[in-house]
């Protein structure tokens, strides 16, 4: 089964919590802090590997998680840091998030990857938090928290040359006598219903060919096989246009011909562009010749070079294929449209973090909320006053409470950071 498109959850490492632990040493207040920092959670990494062809182990697994870095430990020793998450999936995989919908890497190239969803952060150990008049800090850094997202992996095919045609043209039978691939060949309609890819080689080169399952009208809305048929071939070079011009099934090739190209315009124009040449197959089983050579001036007015072939008995493939791959060695890319990428400066980790916001609660409370606000509240040690102190010492170094008197705090007001809230007064 051919899977292309796969929706799964990836939650990165915590970081570990620093250590708060002392010294046992005489004349030394409480022994000295000697509490090591926590180490970093593990990140989430895809990394594309052209050894998958498809997304199907995606379809049992939908969680994956990186592990969590180990807290700080005493003696100043650090936390270990946790193991990275490696998912390998094939080349030509589109990394999108769900929450925004932004492409957030193409892995086009074997060997490439993308981090996407950086492990937290380990936290200081309460030897950091020392200083002249703190002598033994009774407090940490916690680890800040996993990253967690929602990414949805697509699958386009990379291939040289797409093979293009309704269904019981001949494409698989003409991938099969192009290349080694071994695809299921039958006499009905939608034989193929999965993409078939195949490495043709000649004059010691070779290029890679897709016989992508065939399309109905109304493919570009989705009916038949539609947009998985047609997503297939945005990334090919060429487009090889299977025809069967003996009319053996009662089909038109003229109208065959306007219908696909149709499909293609409404899907997406570009496609147009491509290179395209027409593979007129079944001529060993053509009787109407009036109609056959209807079907050749037609596509002189096109301005489409065109193939006479049987796919069955290999006439005229060679020729087709050596024209097939002059195109591919003189294929000049066309410029891409730029297209808005998902901004990692913008995650939570980076642009955002250090940001502090005041607002007004529905039930009236007065509400702090910042990753950076959250990460030192969730290492205050509410039994501590220099911990407390210097959860203070931040809200007002940053201007939270200017914020909060500016939203019409009072003495007596509740103010609240996550669960946690405290009446305020002005000293």
């Amino acid at each position: 089964m051919f899977v292309d498109r796969a929706e799964i959850n990836i939650v990165s490492g915590k970081g570990g919590n620093g250590a708060v632990t002392f010294r046992r040493e005489p004349f030394v207040p409480e022994g000295g802090p000697d509490g090591g920092d926590g180490g970093n959670g593990g990140s989430v990494i895809f990394e594309a590997d052209n050894n998958l062809r498809t997304l199907m182990d995606f379809k049992y697994k939908r969680v994956y998680k990186a592990e969590s870095g180990q807290d700080g430990m005493r003696r100043k020793r650090f936390g270990k840091k946790g193991q990275d998450l490696i998912i390998h999936v094939p080349v030509g995989t589109l990394i999108i998030d769900k929450e925004t919908g932004l492409l957030m890497k193409d892995m086009k190239n074997p060997g490439d990857r993308l981090v996407a969803a950086k492990g937290g952060k380990g936290g200081k150990g309460n030897v950091h938090f020392k200083n002249s008049v703190r002598q033994a800090p009774n407090f940490a850094e916690a680890g800040a928290l996993a990253k967690e997202r929602t990414v949805i992996l697509e699958l386009k095919l990379i291939a040289d040359v797409g093979l293009l045609g309704f269904p019981n043209v001949g494409k698989s039978t003409l991938l099969s006598v192009a290349t080694s691939a071994k695809p299921k060949i039958a006499n009905y309609h939608f034989t193929t219903i999965d993409p078939n890819l195949g490495v043709v080689n000649i004059h010691d080169k070779s290029f890679v060919m897709a016989d992508i399952a065939g399309i109905i009208e109304g493919a570009h809305m989705g009916f038949g096989l539609g947009i998985r048929f047609l997503k297939h071939i945005e990334r090919t070079k060429m487009l090889i246009h299977v025809i069967d011009v003996s009319g053996s099934e009662g089909r038109n090739p003229i109208e065959d011909y306007k219908k696909i190209n149709a499909e293609l315009e409404q899907y997406d124009p570009s496609l147009l562009k491509k290179p395209q040449i027409i593979a007129a197959n079944k001529i060993d089983l053509v009787e109407d010749e009036e109609a056959l050579n209807a079907f050749m001036d037609f596509m002189e007015k096109e301005g489409r070079d065109v193939f006479p072939i049987s796919a069955a008995t290999r006439q005229g493939v060679e020729e087709l294929l050596n024209e097939t791959l002059n195109r591919i060695e003189n294929y000049i890319p066309p410029e891409e449209d730029e297209i808005e990428l998902f901004d990692f400066e913008k995650d939570e980790y980076d642009a955002d973090y250090k940001k502090l916001e005041a607002f007004v609660a529905e039930d009236g409370a007065y509400e702090l909320t910042g990753g950076q606000l959250l990460k030192i509240f969730r290492s205050t040690n509410f039994t501590d006053v220099g911990s407390m102190r210097y959860l203070y010492r931040y809200i007002v170094n940053k201007g939270g409470i200017d914020m909060l008197k500016e939203l019409g705090l009072q003495e007596g007001d509740t103010v609240r950071i996550e669960d946690y809230e405290f009446e305020y007064y002005d000293d």
